[in-house]
């Protein structure tokens, strides 16, 4: 299937790693201009080794003006953004009893923060123009309560609220936002989730591993290649008419009728 993806400027947020490097290698693929966005140089450096032809910015995506400037000098450099992916950042996972106030605002920053931040100005910048699609990886966290991660569910909850809301606010301005949630998936941040997981129900990480197994039904975690085929698909022609709603791929982990 052709996704008519050729040419498009793509901007990926988190595009270094997991998820957001699956996606990267997607978009590649399909002959796009990709511009991968980390905070660190060091993991751009990387990841553009495996990215022909992508380049990579560097900037702390949960201060605002870093990210208004990244976004300034993507356009300047290579041109305007026709699929903004977020999908950089991730909040601590813990146990409920070592959340403090502290610590549910710095989920905030990670995840909820850190994709507002580029966003704003992506999503004014694509109604100017009358054109763009933004797709926020976001995770079910932010449907299903996980005594782990309830800061950062709370933060997930939150983005997809911001990306229905936003997906009718530009509708009609011909902007499409679009959210995906994957369940758990094989990436780095994996281990720090098996770590708390482990630490709150004083169980081995292989326990714990084999706890998150026993809850998905098709007996396996995501790849990151499955998530970011749907992100390529919903960044799409072939998916114009999809907008403001936020699509599960979690192997049927929380089958709830939306």
């Amino acid at each position: 299937m052709d996704l008519g993806l050729t040419g498009k400027i793509v901007l990926i947020t988190g595009g270094s790693k997991g998820i957001g490097l699956a996606c990267a290698q997607g978009f590649v693929a399909e002959g796009a201009r990709v511009v991968i966005c980390s905070r660190g140089q060091g993991n751009i450096d990387e990841a553009l080794r495996e990215l022909p032809g992508a380049v990579g910015v560097a900037a702390d995506l949960t201060d605002a003006d870093a990210a208004a400037a990244m976004v300034a000098r993507v356009e300047e450099a290579v041109g305007p953004i026709d699929v903004l992916v977020n999908s950089a950042g991730a909040a601590k996972r813990a146990p409920v009893d070592e959340l403090t106030p502290a610590a549910w605002r710095a989920a905030m920053d990670a995840k909820y923060f850190s994709y507002i931040h580029v966003i704003d100005p992506v999503i004014k910048r694509m109604a100017a123009r009358g054109a763009g699609v933004i797709v926020n990886v976001i995770g079910n966290g932010g449907k299903v309560p996980n005594p782990i991660h309830i800061a950062g569910g709370a933060a997930n909850a939150a983005l997809m609220l911001a990306t229905a809301g936003l997906g009718n606010a530009y509708a009609a301005r011909g902007v499409r936002v679009v959210g995906v949630n994957p369940a758990a998936t094989e990436t780095e941040r994996l281990a720090e989730g098996l770590n708390a997981a482990a630490r709150a129900a004083g169980v081995s990480l292989e326990e714990a591993r084999g706890q998150m197994l026993a809850g998905i039904l098709c007996g396996r975690l995501a790849r990151p290649d499955e998530i970011a085929d749907a992100v390529l698909f919903l960044a799409s022609e072939r998916a114009s008419y999809i907008n403001g709603v936020n699509i599960s791929v979690d192997g049927a982990m929380a089958p709830v009728v939306l």
